[in-house]
């Protein structure tokens, strides 16, 4: 789900994926230097600004308000059970479940952002019962940051908060009420919620939906603390019909899971080195290589408006997206002005007519391979796939 910078918003429920959002840095790890671009165009000409005031695929995120996305986040795990949901299993159980999100986020940020997580290794009693909190798809700010403030004071004499950045809270499986896993930010305009002095500014309260997602839930939510938007819809009945399975952001369990190159250069993931601009007309050759693999040139984009850019880069089935359905250049749309859970990235299937295999969309099969081309009319934007290697893709990126 996610909300106004003041307020949440509710979402349609069925097979959306868990995310709600309810209203600070450290130094990047080393890495390998990119390989050369040649660009002709400096990167920032295709940075496009947000253009929501909140969660979005901008690259003017405000970091007052949104973590910033590099060096290591020390993460508080608490275990929460209620008066009428009593905890009756060990939480090494619950650690074990969220614990890998870590390895996954160090991988995905080619080792630029680290989760440190540090579990409080006792059951919290929350003052309330859990059918008491509002864990429904309606539920408000108040009542999250409610939630959220009781949790803190229960664990307060049991842990300094000031050691941490955030903190994930996690319920027993007896609380059947606290059904999915919001996101808290703050409310820089309101007093908030304060421990050992410190202001608690983000926090992801799991549900009992992690035990479907799995650990990249944790991934997914800890991301919306960064600035990105939910790209599975909110409305209509196919829930994933922007990205199918190829972002986090749209469905957790999809089959190539990994942040988009585009999301990776706005999380300071990739460099500006390593991104190709397009920004007016223009012709140039951009060798591309994985997003899953460090290193080269990550992105092709070429800018089409104040708030828009097509974006191409390159998929192999390695690492997170080993499962992938289909391999080579995915190409995207990108609004920055678009909102939360409305769109904001929107693949382009390369193969509409492909017949999916079991457990993959039409979608997922967007992927373009060589000898393929994509163009837009309206824009102006030509993309041509050319030779490819294990690693990487050759194209040529053109506008009107």
């Amino acid at each position: 789900m996610t909300g106004s910078t003041q307020r949440l918003r509710g979402l349609a429920a069925g097979a959306a994926a868990a995310a709600f959002l309810s209203l600070g840095t450290a130094a990047p790890t080393a890495h390998a230097a990119p390989e050369p671009t040649h660009a002709t165009t400096p990167a920032t000409d295709c940075a496009l600004p947000g253009g929501t005031g909140w969660t979005d695929e901008g690259h003017t995120t405000d970091h007052t308000q949104f973590q910033q996305p590099l060096g290591t986040k020390h993460v508080l795990m608490l275990f929460v059970d209620f008066p009428d949901a009593q905890a009756a299993d060990p939480i090494s159980d619950y650690y074990r479940q969220l614990a890998p999100a870590a390895q996954w986020m160090k991988r995905d940020s080619y080792g630029r952002t680290a989760l440190d997580i540090t579990p409080l290794d006792r059951w919290i009693r929350m003052p309330q019962d859990s059918t008491s909190y509002g864990f429904q798809r309606g539920i408000t700010f108040e009542q999250h940051e409610a939630y959220v403030r009781q949790a803190v004071a229960a664990a307060d004499p049991y842990a300094d908060f000031s050691r941490y950045d955030m903190v994930y809270i996690v319920p027993a499986k007896s609380a059947s009420a606290i059904t999915f896993s919001p996101t808290y930010l703050y409310d820089p305009t309101s007093a908030g919620i304060t421990a050992d002095g410190k202001r608690l500014k983000w926090a992801v309260t799991f549900g009992q939906d992690m035990w479907h997602w799995g650990y990249k839930v944790a991934d997914h939510e800890t991301s919306h603390t960064f600035g990105l938007p939910d790209l599975y819809a909110f409305t209509g009945t196919d829930y994933h019909r922007f990205v199918g399975g190829w972002d986090l952001m749209g469905d957790i369990a999809g089959a190539s899971p990994q942040h988009l190159g585009w999301e990776r250069w706005k999380l300071g993931w990739i460099d500006d080195p390593q991104v190709a601009c397009l920004a007016s007309a223009g012709h140039r050759t951009v060798r591309l290589k994985a997003v899953e693999s460090p290193g080269g040139t990550k992105i092709a984009v070429i800018r089409t408006g104040a708030t828009t850019a097509y974006v191409a880069e390159s998929r192999r089935a390695i690492g997170a997206d080993s499962q992938t359905c289909s391999t080579g250049v995915l190409i995207y749309k990108v609004d920055t002005s678009t909102q939360t859970g409305y769109g904001p990235v929107q693949i382009v299937n390369g193969n509409p007519g492909a017949t999916p295999p079991p457990g993959c969309r039409a979608l997922d099969m967007a992927a373009f391979h060589s000898g393929q081309t994509f163009s837009d009319p309206a824009t102006g934007v030509r993309i041509d796939v050319g030779v490819s290697s294990p690693l990487h893709d050759e194209i040529s990126i053109g506008k009107r």
